[in-house]
């Protein structure tokens, strides 16, 4: 099977190994420009161009993947399909009409759950327990195509969306060719999604992270794992931002939501519905990381004193 692929980000680079150790031909690589990372603003390559390369892979990187010239660039390969990982742009139907096997996508839910741009982070924001990775026909609408083939997986307590991407991207990667291997046999019937059990994984935003200590100590130790690395979750210290990098839920300590208990060398921080939340790991702004007990040392945190950020 001749195959064009079509990713970004680190999640798409252990697909893309897998199809080329597998036999398949990978006419040509397309994934998104360099860009400018880092301090110093120097251009980077996306991690699927530096894999591709390694591999001995032809890499396009177009700005705009609509200009007729691509697409005929595209049909001119002949490929028998086209494989999708977080490539990061919506494919036109002039190419999805390409490939006579379609446009395959590894999607990291178990669709319909968590369609959009980043439903890692909110299935284990949003304290789920099992997640998965989904291979589809992409068609026009978002994530909306019919599946193909599922695996499922649980997610740990304390896992973060880190630790559960790179899971589902090596699942994902294995899945993706036992997919191609059965449409190459006729041994995959898709179905359709059932659109009413769609639920929605919107694009992170940096107001995403800011932490209502109003909710409950469990939602908010959920979003701190979902919410990185970007965009981390956040409170205020003393008129300065201050990341919180790891917590925990504990015991209910009296208190308005959102004012901190030290003692012991431990951080508690008052939330909603009579919870609070320990504090493991913070970062203040222009510092390093550091863990609860140097932040007591260093800055001797008051009893009852307001983490907020100011208006």
């Amino acid at each position: 099977m001749r195959l064009v692929f079509l990713g970004t980000p680190e999640f798409a680079v252990p697909t893309l190994e897998a199809i080329v150790a597998a036999g398949y031909e990978v006419a040509a690589v397309l994934t998104q420009p360099d860009r400018p990372r880092g301090r110093g603003r120097e251009m980077a390559p996306p991690p699927v161009k530096q894999a591709a390369l390694r591999l001995g892979l032809e890499v396009h990187q177009p700005e705009k993947i609509r200009r007729p010239e691509l697409i005929g660039f595209l049909a001119g390969l002949r490929p028998d399909a086209m494989v999708v990982v977080g490539y990061g742009k919506i494919i036109p139907q002039a190419i999805i009409d390409i490939p006579p096997h379609g446009i395959i996508n590894v999607h990291a839910s178990l669709l319909p759950k968590y369609r959009g741009a980043a439903p890692v982070q909110w299935a284990v924001a949003n304290g789920e327990t099992r997640t998965g990775v989904t291979t589809m026909r992409i068609d026009a609408g978002l994530d909306t195509g019919d599946i193909l083939l599922q695996e499922e997986t649980e997610i740990g307590p304390e896992e973060t969306a880190v630790e559960v991407g790179e899971r589902l991207a090596r699942m994902g990667a294995a899945l993706l060719v036992e997919t191609l291997r059965g449409l190459e046999a006729g041994g995959i019937v898709p179905r359709k999604q059932d659109s009413s059990q769609a639920s929605f994984a919107p694009v992170l935003k940096k107001e995403d992270g800011r932490i209502d200590w109003g909710r409950p100590a469990a939602e908010i130790a959920n979003r701190i794992r979902g919410f990185v690395p970007w965009p981390g979750c956040y409170t205020g210290f003393r008129g300065r931002l201050m990341r919180v990098w790891k917590a925990r839920p504990a015991g209910a300590i009296p208190g308005a939501p959102g004012t901190a208990h030290p003692a012991g060398g431990r951080v508690m921080v008052s939330c909603g519905f009579e919870s609070s939340l320990e504090l493991i790991e913070v970062q203040l702004e222009g510092k390093k990381k550091m863990s609860a007990s140097d932040f007591l040392n260093g800055y001797r945190v008051d009893e009852n004193e307001l983490l907020e950020m100011s208006a």
